[in-house]
């Protein structure tokens, strides 16, 4: 039989750490999220219509006194509709109808006065007595009926005229003079004091983007110089279509997207008051 040999081998100095010890990874640092968007006013965005007639129509932009961009003030006549020449004739006419209906009660009154006197003392047959209250009281009801036409017609007067209520600017008209508005009404009116960026985040990188996060944003095409800061404000809870494309051909404008509110900071908003709808890159610097 064999003699048995034992071999003995040298271990390196990776195989003499202890077991207890582990490696340390450095973490990768984290990188910023980046993410396009556009600028909105920060305050309501007022979409003005044109008044529906009775009969479901709209009437016609007769004169339109703003361009998008102007500033607006509230109260401000910002367009005239063709309907409003008519009603002003209609007014005139109910208004002297009126006078003349005043005129008539008056002296239907006198008259209803001497013939109660007269039927009183038994000059006057107590039936001629009653057809003159009652043709009295037709007249008062002509005169309410007239009232309530004046009042419809000075609301219609009101409506031949669109006016602002909100002070902004106007963001984008959308009927000009001579057209009949659609479903998207006249114009659109922004409270522009202070403005805010919308931002959409793709889904796969939201969860490294919080409320309350530093934001920097650059104008995408040098519509503005320099740089916008701001800070995370609101953050949907839906996640939808993409709706701000890239000047990219190859973006991928089906991407899904979370929209991120950013608050400007009051330096960075006083720059980029008439700028709305601008698109922006922003970038959420790593919490």
């Amino acid at each position: 039989m064999a003699p048995m040999v034992l071999s003995s081998c040298v271990l390196g100095p990776e195989a003499n750490r202890s077991a207890n010890e582990t490696e340390i990874v450095e973490p990768l640092p984290l990188t910023a999220v980046a993410a396009l968007g556009r600028l909105e006013p920060a305050g309501e965005v007022r979409r003005l219509a044109a008044p529906v007639s009775g009969f479901g129509g709209t009437p016609r932009v007769a004169v339109l006194n703003v361009q998008e961009g102007d500033e607006v003030k509230k109260g401000q006549t910002l367009a005239v509709f063709d309907n409003r020449p008519q009603i002003l004739a209609d007014l005139a006419g109910i208004r002297a109808r009126l006078r003349t209906i005043e005129i008539e009660i008056l002296m239907k009154e006198r008259e209803v006065s001497r013939y109660e006197l007269s039927a009183q003392q038994g000059g006057t047959p107590l039936v001629v007595f009653e057809s003159k209250q009652d043709e009295l009281i037709k007249l008062e009801g002509k005169r309410q009926e007239s009232f309530a036409k004046l009042t419809g017609l000075e609301a219609d007067l009101a409506d031949s005229e669109l006016k602002t209520p909100i002070d902004g600017v106007v963001l984008r008209i959308h009927t000009r003079a001579g057209e009949r508005p659609g479903i998207n009404g006249v114009l659109e009116v922004g409270a522009n004091k202070t403005m805010e960026a919308l931002i959409e985040v793709y889904e796969s990188d939201v969860n490294r983007v919080k409320f309350g996060q530093e934001v920097t944003m650059i104008s995408e095409n040098g519509g503005f110089k320099g740089i916008l800061k701001g800070r995370v404000e609101r953050i949907s809870p839906q996640v939808r279509q993409r709706n701000v494309l890239s000047t990219d051909p190859t973006g991928d404008a089906d991407a899904r997207i979370v929209e991120v509110r950013v608050s400007l900071d009051p330096s960075s908003s006083a720059l980029v008051t008439h700028l709305t709808g601008m698109k922006v890159i922003a970038r959420f610097k790593p919490s």
